[in-house]
């Protein structure tokens, strides 16, 4: 069995999904594997280093096995009246080091995002829906990579 060594750069065919920057690697999991519940409410701040939202979920391609999108969670009060996208997971960046999430975005791009509320959520397996949202942020679909 072989494993990754954290220090060491990911092989090509590892690299699809977040990249991970910073020195903040503590004890037990992470920052290489790690429970999708400890992202959840993880700031994310845009590559002009806004604040733009939270990670609110982790979508999981089950039959795939990987993650498909994260969900940010922006404006509102305490979850009502915020406005949800779907990004990428290979647009975010973890960066350990200011325990947040970077989007490989201006923040101006994310605030022009096709968004849903949380009782209106899009048809993630619709593979025109995942294109086309893909394609915003710059992206490959994740299905195209190799895993």
């Amino acid at each position: 069995m072989t494993t990754l060594d954290p220090k060491e750069p990911a092989p090509a065919a590892a690299r699809q999904g977040a990249k991970i920057v910073g020195t903040g690697i503590g004890e037990g999991p992470g920052p290489d594997v790690m429970a999708a519940s400890t992202l959840d409410g993880n700031k994310v701040m845009s590559s002009d280093g806004e604040y733009i939202g939270k990670i609110s979920d982790i979508m999981l391609d089950v039959r795939g096995g990987r993650i498909a999108y994260a969900v940010l969670s922006s404006g509102g009060f305490l979850g009502v009246g915020d406005t949800l996208h779907a990004i990428p997971w290979n647009a975010l960046t973890l960066d350990t080091d200011d325990k947040c999430f970077v989007l490989d975005a201006p923040a101006e791009r994310i605030g022009s995002a096709p968004g849903f509320d949380r009782d209106n959520w899009p048809t993630m397996t619709d593979m025109q829906w995942g294109t086309s949202l893909h394609a915003y942020y710059n992206r490959a679909p994740y299905w195209t990579c190799d895993a």
